[in-house]
Order: C-alpha cells, then structure tokens, then sequence
C-alpha cells in the first residue's frame, strides 16, 4: 500500500472570512481525508493477524449494514403501495 500524503487547507476565500466557519470545513475536510484516523491506527503496533481480524469483522458489519438497508429500502417500497 503506497503513501498518500494529503495536504489539507482552507483559504478565507472558500469561507468569505468567517473563521468558525473555516474551522468547521476544515475538520470536515480532515476527517474526509480520514487525517486523525491514520494515526490513531499508527499509534501502536499492530500484529498482522490482529489486523486481518479487525478488517474481516469490519466487512461483515458492513455487509449486516448493507442487508439492513436493503430490507428498509424494500418496507418503504412496500407501503407506498
């Protein structure tokens, strides 16, 4: 897995000055480029087998997120009618 250095800012242009404001997009925007994540994860040392369990539990919550909103979509689907 390559390195992907993400340079993140905000110009007083993009916010018209408004400081809270910058603030604001500029978190979003780190927490988008998943900044403060990576290095939590980096913080420590990881065992590979821990890592694999850790990725293979996280597929299967999102395949139960997935499947849970399927079978919402089709109840909505299924009362409009």
């Amino acid at each position: 897995m390559a390195k992907k250095s993400v340079n993140v800012s905000v110009s007083s242009k993009e916010t018209r000055g408004n400081i809270d404001k910058m603030i604001r997009r500029f978190i979003k925007k780190t927490k988008k480029a998943k900044i403060v994540e990576q290095v939590r994860e980096r913080r420590y040392h990881k065992k590979p087998s821990i890592k694999k369990k850790e990725k293979r539990q996280r597929a299967i919550r999102a395949a139960a997120r997935e499947k849970q909103k399927k079978l919402k979509a089709q109840e909505r689907r299924n009362r409009k009618r």
